[in-house]
């Protein structure tokens, strides 16, 4: 079955070889939302494809508030990930399965082979730098030049987007952590946004109406 789906999400990335390759090598991985995939401070040994779902990025600091980076959708991989394999360092970031997930996980030893054998594999790497330098420079414009009203309609939009829905299942201490705010202030402006008929509040749901 994954062998499928890589070809879906990945065929028009790699050149033929390279899929073999990974079919060959490749550990299937499942998830659940919710399970924490890599902790600050782990050795990572292989890196992600992601197949289906959606993984998220966070910073942590000592006290172990946590800042959103950024998510791995279906035909990513975390940039992160990469540079922690190819460097042999411990991870400084965080990954959270947002939703149920399929993974394949791929040995760091293929990584490096593969980075002089195929010019597919080399490009896709680069992009996925690229990307994620993107998202996480975002991620601190947002911090630093947006308020925290307008990072929130932000959040619920890109929720909206990746769960294809406008019922958001979450609570209003979820949306606090990954926006490092506190959960008072997130039901506050929860509430002025309802009272502007944007959204309508539900027990550990949000209906998003006009965002």
């Amino acid at each position: 079955m994954h062998s499928v789906e890589l070809q879906q999400n990945y065929g028009g990335l790699f050149q033929p070889e390279l899929v073999e390759e990974i079919n060959k090598v490749a550990i299937f991985k499942e998830v659940k939302a919710g399970e924490e995939l890599i902790k600050v401070g782990d050795y990572i040994r292989s890196m992600p494809l992601i197949l289906t779902g959606a993984i998220k990025i966070l910073r942590e600091d000592d006290n172990g508030d946590e800042l959103l980076l950024y998510f791995l959708e279906k035909g990513d991989t975390c940039a992160m990930t990469l540079a922690c394999c190819i460097g042999s360092k411990k991870s400084e970031i965080k990954a959270v399965a947002e939703t149920d997930a399929t993974l394949l996980m791929i040995p760091v030893q293929k990584m490096e082979e593969w980075s002089s054998k195929y010019k597919s594999w080399r490009n896709f790497v680069f992009d996925s730098y690229h990307h994620r330098l993107m998202e996480v420079l975002q991620s601190i414009d947002n911090i630093a030049f947006s308020k925290l009203d307008d990072r929130l309609i932000k959040y619920l939009q890109h929720k909206k987007k990746l769960f294809k829905s406008n019922l958001i299942e979450i609570t209003h201490q979820e949306i606090a952590r990954d926006l490092n705010s506190s959960r008072v202030v997130i039901s506050r402006l929860l509430k002025k946004l309802e009272n502007q008929h944007a959204i309508e509040l539900h027990r550990n749901s949000i209906k998003l109406l006009a965002v």
